[in-house]
């Protein structure tokens, strides 16, 4: 996914004659255990939404009041009125034009469409745009953003790049510890002060990547509620740095969600952008909740690219979003 020069190891590894079928397998072995997890993830919205959804679709028929139920339900799972009114449009219209006459039709219909409207949120993150890349993180306290940091290094490590965490939460000491606890697990540098200027720090991690040949540099920032418009203004005072320390910086704006909050998370995607230009989306927590059809929300009202979904505490359960992966995850489809 990410294409980075091979590293050592994977450079010993390709001298192995069985590694290209070996390396297929683990792949294959990966993706199974991430499907596997990703459907148990999302096992409460889909014992709400797929619950509901039986219910609907047992019906004999596709009537007026099937479809109001259909609505009540994709209301309650919190895909939002844009979403579900675009839906429930696209449902009438291929009722007519291809002639469907049982629920079960309605369903493979509905799974369909669900997967039209997600997949342009569906765009991978390429970290090898530019060297160092700089990928700066927001969100407000308590969505799993330095989690998040610490699991995305993983991810990129995993993928051959080398990665430098910049401790920029300076507001919250444990955030701090918290980020140089990822950095541990991960073997990987973390420049961090002990108190001070935000921006400061990120200035110093942007310099410190390019001296020591660093692919990525995951910059932490401060926690900030869309409402503090005095502290969401320290943030954007930390992305005009990152541009003195490089021009070309910061080559990805991410916001972590959580997609607990349902409905809010609109109005923190529309503020955070007004204020720091958001490029791409991490969803988290998607399986503590019974409302995933937020990214239904997001697709409609506000469409920037999910680059990543979580599920779970275990560092593997951040992964790239797929929008044919999560619709059957969450509809209990039969992979197609």
């Amino acid at each position: 996914m990410f294409g980075f020069l091979k590293s050592k190891d994977s450079q010993r590894s390709s001298a192995d004659p069985a590694s290209t079928e070996g390396v297929a397998a683990v792949a294959e072995v990966q993706k199974s255990s991430w499907t596997s997890r990703l459907k148990a993830g999302l096992s409460r919205t889909r014992a709400q939404l797929g619950g509901q959804l039986a219910g609907v679709f047992s019906r004999g028929k596709i009537d007026d009041e099937l479809l109001e139920d259909l609505e009540s339900t994709l209301l309650m799972a919190d895909c939002g009125v844009e979403a579900t009114q675009w839906l429930l449009d696209e449902l009438q219209a291929r009722v007519k034009r291809d002639k469907l006459e049982t629920p079960a039709q309605l369903q493979g219909a509905l799974a369909d469409l669900l997967i039209q409207l997600l997949e342009p949120l569906e765009q991978p993150l390429d970290f090898t745009t530019h060297k160092p890349f700089i990928a700066m993180i927001a969100g407000v306290n308590g969505s799993g953003k330095t989690t998040s940091i610490g699991k995305l290094a993983r991810h990129i490590q995993s993928a051959g790049g080398t990665v430098l965490l910049a401790a920029g939460d300076t507001f919250r000491a444990a955030a701090r510890e918290q980020l140089q606890i990822w950095g541990e697990r991960n073997g990987v540098a973390v420049i961090a002060q002990e108190s001070g200027d935000p921006a400061a720090v990120m200035f110093d991690a942007v310099n410190a990547a390019r001296a020591r040949d660093i692919d990525v540099v995951l910059a932490d920032t401060a926690g900030r509620l869309p409402t503090q418009l005095h502290l969401m203004e320290e943030i954007a005072k930390v992305k005009r740095v990152i541009q003195k320390a490089d021009p070309s910086g910061p080559h990805e704006v991410l916001l972590v969600l959580d997609a607990n909050i349902g409905q809010n998370a609109i109005a923190q995607v529309k503020a955070f952008d007004k204020a720091i230009g958001v490029t791409g989306l991490i969803v988290t927590k998607l399986d503590g909740t019974a409302k995933g059809g937020v990214l239904a929300a997001i697709a409609r009202q506000c469409p920037k690219p999910v680059r990543f979904i979580g599920v779970g505490e275990a560092v593997d359960d951040l992964q790239p979003f797929t929008a044919r992966e999560f619709v059957d995850a969450l509809l209990d489809n039969d992979p197609r």
